[in-house]
């Protein structure tokens, strides 16, 4: 069974992700976001929820101990998230990172151009794929 580490669990995408991790595989899942008390755990023999800030690098350290994947759908102070969460693993041995902040850094959607807003998502990325964890 894979352990699975949700940060920014109470965002839209996480929210789903989370229906999709516990309907397509035997995942266990650990919520983690700033407000617990927003979320009930929908299934309580396979999910566990935390509360915490990823800027906090002791207590995402604390959670991300024993998971095999951490996934990030985080919005605000990206490159300083980034670069914690990074540290956790690096401090955990935690070695895969899906995280999911924006599309169209790399100019992947046709017809568009990569414009300034996207900057803290670009930047995001470029911090965990110079890592040597795997993305």
């Amino acid at each position: 069974m894979t352990n699975v580490l949700v940060l920014g669990a109470n965002g839209h995408l996480a929210r789903n992700t989370t229906r999709v991790f516990l309907r397509d595989t035997d995942a266990k899942l650990t919520l983690y976001l700033r407000r617990a008390t927003r979320l009930s755990s929908p299934d309580p023999a396979r999910v566990t929820i935390l509360e915490g800030d990823v800027l906090d690098l002791p207590t995402l350290t604390a959670a991300m101990k024993g998971q095999d994947v951490v996934y990030a759908n985080l919005a605000g102070a990206m490159k300083e998230q980034a670069e914690r969460i990074v540290l956790a693993m690096h401090g955990t041995g935690t070695r895969r990172l899906i995280f999911i902040s924006s599309m169209g850094i790399y100019g992947e959607v046709p017809g568009e151009r990569y414009i300034s807003v996207l900057e803290p998502s670009r930047g995001t990325t470029c911090r965990s794929t110079a890592s040597p964890i795997s993305s």
